[in-house]
């Protein structure tokens, strides 16, 4: 395995969980909204109502495209990476995609108190669009090798059971079976 990429709704932790994975595995990290808005000078809510949605996801191609061959790195795409088409398949076998699962209240809590803006949870009905996104991001989500339920639970704590399983994974060779 030489990368693992946090996939998961808005809020459920990818970034931060993500720095403090790869610090504990001794991995450098990439968090591709912070990316992205390095690389245009915009915020992502910019590039959202400045471009639209599908210009945030051609950027977002473009970065996993020009990172798929690096190893020893942990990915932290934004909720929506996963949905798109072939992007899964830029990244070498080696390659660990980890859910981080939130429930759509949980994501809306946070998220509230986040000080970024999260475009696509803009409305009167915050709740209403978050589950109506869950449902349709789910089945994409169920692609990933492993599940971490990450409501109500410490980002140290999340990352350390994720490193337990990486070694686990390890040691008893299913790693190369599975295919990452």
């Amino acid at each position: 395995m030489d990368r693992i990429v946090l996939i998961g709704f808005m809020a459920s932790g990818k970034s931060t969980v993500g720095r403090k994975l790869a610090e504990l595995l001794g991995w450098r990290f990439l968090d591709f909204d912070e990316e992205i808005e390095r690389r245009t000078g915009r915020s992502v809510p910019q590039i959202f109502q400045e471009s639209g949605e599908p210009e945030f996801r051609r950027l977002e191609a473009a970065l996993t495209a020009e990172v798929a061959a690096l190893d020893r790195l942990v990915l932290a795409p934004g909720g929506g990476w996963i949905t798109q088409p072939g992007l899964r398949a830029l990244l070498p076998s080696g390659s660990l995609l980890v859910w981080l699962r939130i429930s759509a209240a949980e994501a809306v809590r946070r998220a509230r108190r986040a000080p970024t803006h999260r475009p696509l949870l803009a409305g009167p009905d915050p709740l209403g669009l978050a589950q109506a996104l869950l449902r349709e991001r789910e089945p994409f989500y169920r692609l990933a090798h492993a599940v971490v339920d990450v409501d109500g639970r410490d980002p140290d704590e999340i990352a350390r059971q994720i490193v337990e399983m990486v070694k686990d994974e390890w040691r008893s060779g299913r790693s190369a079976a599975r295919g990452w």
